[in-house]
């Protein structure tokens, strides 16, 4: 099956089954590895990419699903320097093994898309589908309110 979407920022045909996972197309094909791959059953996050804007798990989407749509992935998502929720996970302390961050990253990006003031508890939320073995949570919690307050701030 042929498949044409726009792979960060890039119009982009692949050939391949119309059944193949997302997360495979993207690291095998296409060499994009920061989507990482862990339980391969959408439990961790690690695979998280952005489709059309929104947080998806590209280890429960299959190939077909891609056809006209936009996908970001952590490579793509900020192109000449780092993006302010990257450098904000920097400055918190909010990366450690570094696993994880791609996910956390683009999910905390589609959250501040559609919130740009999200309180704690709606931080965690968007984030809890995120698993974290070394952080604990509240340095990438941090980061993310960091920003919300940085939006708060430039709207008054």
């Amino acid at each position: 099956m042929k498949i044409r979407c726009i792979v960060n920022g890039k119009q982009t045909d692949l050939e391949t089954a119309p059944d193949r996972r997302v997360v495979d197309l993207l690291r095998e094909d296409l060499g994009l590895c920061g989507t990482k791959e862990a339980c391969g059953s959408g439990e961790c996050g690690a695979c998280t990419i952005l489709v059309d804007g929104e947080s998806r798990l590209s280890c429960l989407m299959i190939a077909a699903q891609l056809e006209g749509k936009e996908i970001v992935t952590i490579e793509g998502f900020s192109k000449e320097h780092l993006h302010p929720i990257q450098e904000a996970f920097i400055v918190h302390g909010a990366v450690q093994c570094g696993f994880c961050t791609p996910g956390m990253v683009l999910a905390a990006a589609d959250l501040l898309k559609r919130n740009p003031a999200p309180d704690r508890h709606e931080i965690r939320r968007a984030i809890s589908g995120n698993l974290c073995r070394c952080t604990g949570y509240q340095k990438i919690v941090d980061a993310i309110e960091s920003l919300a307050r940085v939006e708060e701030e430039s709207d008054e």
